[in-house]
């Protein structure tokens, strides 16, 4: 069954990616539920790769913003939560228990690192996608960022070494009044081939 037009545009159509926000909370309960709707999105060997850390407090949003971009703090700072989702460069480890009816398959990553962090890096994006996509199907707005320090992110967030971050994104309700107009898309044919 198909989704109808109305939340075909809350997920798409009318979503927009935030650059403000309204001053209202995101409490835990509902990053619980954004969590549980995210995780149920397919990942390679159903890996479960993505670590996410929510920064909520204000001490946590502050060592957010010691590492973005200039054009990125204030989004930062006001977001209500700043998720950062990170990639775990052990999922391996995990995979018997994830994937119970072929266990063995967690050898195809022993000895490849390379293997291992290109499939922790595309499987926590889509995971990140899933977060996105759950969150506007929760009434929740997004603002996804790209421009930060990785190594300044992992010293604050994963400290240990083990998580790499992929991409920040803040959650919350966004301030229309701080929206950009939308940008164009390519179009099918600019973009797809069938063959």
């Amino acid at each position: 069954m198909a989704l109808d037009q109305s939340a075909l545009d809350l997920l798409f159509g009318d979503a927009r990616s935030q650059n403000g926000w309204q001053d209202r909370p995101v409490g835990e309960a509902l990053l619980r539920q954004l969590y549980d709707l995210m995780k149920m999105g397919p990942t390679s060997l159903n890996g479960q790769l993505a670590r996410l850390v929510f920064a909520a407090s204000t001490e946590a949003k502050e060592r957010a913003v010691a590492a973005v971009s200039p054009g990125n703090v204030d989004k930062t700072r006001s977001a209500p939560v700043v998720a950062i989702i990170g990639y775990d460069l052990d999922f391996p480890a995990r995979l018997p228990v994830l994937f119970p009816h072929n266990p063995a398959v967690a050898k195809l990553f022993e000895d490849k690192p390379d293997f291992t962090r290109e499939t922790a890096f595309r499987n926590s994006a889509m995971q990140g996608a899933y977060l996105i996509l759950a969150a506007r199907a929760l009434g929740l707005d997004c603002g996804p960022m790209s421009g930060f320090d990785a190594a300044k992110v992992e010293q604050a967030f994963f400290p240990e070494g083990r998580v790499k971050v992929n991409f920040l994104c803040g959650l919350g309700y966004g301030d229309p009044a701080k929206l950009f107009g939308r940008s164009p898309r390519l179009s099918f044919d600019e973009a797809c081939r069938i063959i």
